[in-house]
């Protein structure tokens, strides 16, 4: 006779619903069932979480803001990075010293790494549009004049550099013996007793010359007085150049 009701099992409680009977025979193994709903949440939750690590980075000789976002990839370009090491870079991006330690990937930054490709793109590009205008808005820098001394060496050593523009040939010593000659070193010097004198030409200046001579050889660049030392050199050794092949080869009268 079955039993009377007694003995009937009470109902399921709400964790006994949550556990499923799985065997083989009259073996049984509870095993606990997990929702899909609690498991896309633990999924979720990690993903929510981007990575927030940081770098360090030391600035080298030669290094820029745009240099090092762009070789490790700093999402925001020079920009975020400016803005999160602006403590330790000052007012002025443009000046980083090498040894300088920036941080790549500051926290916070996370989020900028989520933009949309699209986003990214247009900001790089807005970014290398802005190198490329700086670039091409900030004049180079035009090397230091060179200065000579207001005597014989810096008059030959100038003569010498504007010569070498113009192709002229001839070295300091050829210079200097026939100026020791002609005049003794003495820029203001004139003849007034030779031929060409008498003839209404006098030579002039260190080497010398008379006037049609230097107007026919002055060097463009140089001034128009024949006793200017240095045009008086240039002119007389593009002359010498033109009639000897250089003043090099002029040892006396010429």
């Amino acid at each position: 006779m079955p039993a009377k009701g007694k003995h009937r099992r009470a109902k399921s409680s709400s964790l006994t619903r949550g556990l499923a009977a799985a065997g083989t025979g009259g073996a049984v193994l509870v095993l606990p069932l997990l929702g899909a709903t609690a498991a896309s949440a633990a999924q979720a939750d990690t993903a929510a979480k981007p990575a927030t690590a940081s770098t360090t980075y030391v600035v080298v000789a030669g290094d820029s803001l745009s240099k090092i976002a762009r070789d490790h990839s700093v999402s925001g370009g020079w920009k975020k990075l400016y803005d999160d090491n602006r403590s330790v870079l000052g007012d002025d991006p443009k000046l980083i010293h090498p040894g300088v330690k920036l941080t790549l990937g500051k926290k916070g930054s996370a989020e900028s790494t989520q933009k949309p490709a699209a986003t990214r793109a247009s900001a790089e590009r807005a970014d290398r549009s802005e190198r490329t205008t700086k670039l091409t808005a900030e004049p180079a820098v035009a090397p230091a004049k060179k200065t000579y001394t207001n005597d014989l060496d810096g008059w030959i050593k100038e003569s010498l550099d504007i010569m070498a523009q113009h192709g002229i040939p001839g070295s300091y010593e050829g210079i200097h013996r026939n100026v020791m000659r002609e005049s003794s070193g003495n820029p203001l010097a004139i003849n007034n007793w030779d031929s060409n004198a008498a003839a209404g030409t006098p030579s002039k200046g260190l080497l010398q010359v008379i006037a049609p001579t230097f107007a026919t050889y002055h060097v463009p660049g140089t001034s128009m007085d024949s006793f200017d030392p240095v045009a008086n050199i240039t002119a007389a050794c593009n002359y010498a150049a033109a009639r000897y092949g250089s003043i090099d080869n002029v040892n006396g009268p010429y």
